[in-house]
């Protein structure tokens, strides 16, 4: 990035965060029908519209999308997780038909072989669950999850970098992730790990993951001191615009937290959960969650 690009990105920044004071100091309403952050039933799916889809299915009590596996990357990011663990999550993976699975990269080329031909794809981490990795090694990191079968990066942005305000170390650290994934015809998502920032520094990760081309952002790790909130996702929803995913992570736990999520402008989840958010959508008794999930 040149000086001049990195003076048109943060002339970008600084007008967001002159706009965001407003919307940020808004009050806070519940909507008494659901009890979700901001705007009620007839704008609560608004994000999940803008951001592309054409068909959203409800129940008629309020419900989840019809299609609400398809919106879930199956994670375990644990770092004992056995091999019977993952081969477990890829076929339940399978068997719900979620997005992906969400996997360490030791994990990738197994979950590749295993899900060969199921439709469902495999989604790594990189520069997990801190960030704080060098930009050349996150790029390592993202050519050989892709190497091994990964179409899907989530990787962690530089939080120091950002809260230390070097604007062009975060530029260059995500970039090093989002080039490799767009000459592979790979989606990338930056994880921007919400709870470890103000709501400007919020609103500055956004914008510096739009510029650099990013398909998604994300809201955490769930490694951090806290998960996704509704709040979070609105408010990366706004800055990114419709044309950018957003990923609630972390602390998604059931169907109730799902729909809270897409209603804030979720396009994607991820959640250890998943089998039991289908099955509730499903209106069946939620299993047993294997062990080491």
């Amino acid at each position: 990035m040149t000086r001049e690009e990195l003076q048109r990105l943060i002339d970008v920044i600084v007008s967001e965060l002159t706009a965001a004071p407003g919307e940020l100091s808004r009050p806070r309403a519940y909507c008494q029908c659901h009890s979700v952050l901001d705007d009620c039933c007839p704008d609560r799916l608004r994000g999940v519209l803008d951001a592309g889809a054409t068909r959203v299915g409800l129940h008629a009590t309020g419900g989840a999308p019809a299609g609400v596996s398809a919106m879930i990357d199956h994670t375990l990011l644990k770092p004992d997780a056995t091999r019977q663990n993952i081969e477990d999550l890829c076929r339940e993976a399978a068997q719900f038909k979620f997005a992906t699975v969400c996997v360490n990269p030791t994990w990738v080329a197994l979950c590749a072989r295993l899900l060969s031909g199921s439709g469902v794809g495999v989604c790594s981490v990189v520069g997990f669950p801190l960030g704080a990795t060098t930009s050349d090694v996150k790029g390592y990191e993202t050519r050989r999850a892709i190497f091994d079968g990964a179409r899907e990066i989530d990787m962690v942005i530089n939080v120091g970098a950002l809260k230390s305000g070097d604007l062009h170390v975060v530029a260059r650290d995500i970039e090093a992730v989002t080039g490799p994934c767009r000459d592979a015809g790979v989606l990338s998502k930056v994880i921007i790990e919400a709870a470890l920032l103000t709501d400007d520094e919020k609103v500055t990760a956004c914008t510096l993951a739009k510029a650099a081309g990013a398909d998604y952002v994300k809201t955490s790790t769930g490694f951090g001191p806290g998960g996704a909130t509704a709040a979070d996702v609105a408010l990366m929803r706004r800055v990114v615009g419709a044309e950018m995913g957003v990923k609630a992570a972390g602390g998604v736990r059931d169907l109730e937290g799902m729909k809270a999520m897409i209603a804030a402008g979720a396009t994607r989840v991820g959640a250890s959960a998943g089998v039991k958010i289908v099955q509730q959508a499903r209106g069946e008794k939620p299993s047993a969650v294997p062990a080491g999930y």
